[in-house]
């Protein structure tokens, strides 16, 4: 019940006697549908603007649909995520879709299963499930609730659709560098998967197999060095500081994410070496923090803006067709090569 006092809610009715059109031409401008010509929307728009009018989305979603999309993200902290967010909403630019975004909470099934529940349950249009770590089957459950993209996880399905890198030409792109550049000691930091079923579907592992696939290639397989943390700073940090323990160091790190690399750098300032005089140093994803003057970080670049852009493509089509065949776009990755990495001292 509205409170003595406070503001009366706008309605729809308002702004069409404001703007003196039909509220069915105040319906079709709000749902961008055919009927209402140019200078009308334009009428209608000038109208809401000037009232304040918001649309009620609980009623929006009574009648259908709500005009928002969820999407889900492991850790709110890496800094490639807004890079798909950006591709996404700008896709979105012109369209009625807002986007809200919620915490998966890193590795954590349980948050992110708490996490497209609660955007499920206030009637989001569509949802993007960002590196899920669920069971396919948990994905699949989503995706015949509501149209669903899933992002860079690997594999088909025949109800979801999937946006994702080519990771195992990203890692062997690293290596090939390192390798050209006279390093033979190179350590790879990877994300521990606790789950063997989804090995095969996993960027981190598909990384992890791309480096070790580009090592034996060069015949250094004796040279493999993998240390299992996660893709988090900590994770990072912790993982160098393993490969500072052992007796002979290597001469570079392919870090598996940048937010890795970023505690990778940390560990070897704390222990006085130098990026790259002392150890190079490659990251993937490109993200805003490789490029970094300072920084300088040589780094996969799998087009995060693009990705995002692509995910917005999937859902509209998916929005305005359930039915239709699930689409598995995977995009080529290129390797941007700066400060970090150097030929090894000799």
């Amino acid at each position: 019940m509205q409170q003595a006092g406070s503001p009366r809610r706008i309605t729809i009715v308002d702004v069409a006697r404001h703007a003196q059109v039909s509220t069915t031409t105040v319906s079709k401008v709000l749902r961008n549908a055919y009927g209402a010509s140019p200078a009308m929307r334009a009428k209608v728009q000038e109208a809401i603007a000037e009232l304040g009018y918001r649309p009620n989305a609980a009623a929006r979603g009574m009648r259908g649909q709500t005009y928002t999309i969820g999407v889900i993200l492991p850790d709110l902290r890496n800094p490639f995520f807004p890079d798909i967010l950006d591709g996404l909403t700008d896709a979105l630019n012109d369209t009625p879709y807002q986007v809200l975004v919620g915490p998966g909470g890193h590795n954590d099934e349980q948050a992110e299963v708490r996490g497209s529940d609660a955007m499920i349950d206030r009637g989001m249009d569509a949802m993007v499930l960002v590196a899920p770590i669920s069971p396919r089957s948990r994905l699949e459950h989503v995706a015949r609730t509501v149209p669903t993209v899933v992002v860079g996880r690997h594999g088909h399905s025949d109800v979801y659709d999937t946006v994702s890198d080519d990771d195992f030409t990203g890692a062997t792109l690293v290596v090939e560098h390192l390798v050209k550049l006279g390093h033979r000691r190179i350590a790879h930091i990877e994300h521990a998967e606790s789950d063997p079923a989804r090995l095969i579907e996993m960027p981190n592992a598909i990384r992890a197999d791309g480096y070790k696939h580009a090592m034996r290639t060069h015949d250094l397989a004796n040279e493999i060095d993998i240390v299992s943390t996660s893709y988090t700073q900590e994770g990072g940090y912790l993982g160098a500081r393993q490969i500072l323990s052992r007796p002979e160091l290597p001469t570079a790190i392919f870090a598996g994410a940048d937010i890795v690399a970023m505690g990778v750098l940390a560990a070897l300032t704390e222990a006085g070496l130098s990026v790259p005089d002392d150890i190079s140093l490659a990251g993937y994803d490109n993200t805003n923090f490789a490029a970094l003057g300072p920084i300088s970080l040589t780094s996969v670049d799998q087009a995060g803006h693009h990705i995002g852009a692509e995910v917005a493509r999937l859902l509209l089509s998916r929005i305005s067709d359930r039915d239709r065949p699930s689409t598995q776009v995977k995009l080529s990755p290129t390797l941007v090569t700066r400060r970090t990495t150097t030929p090894p001292a000799s």
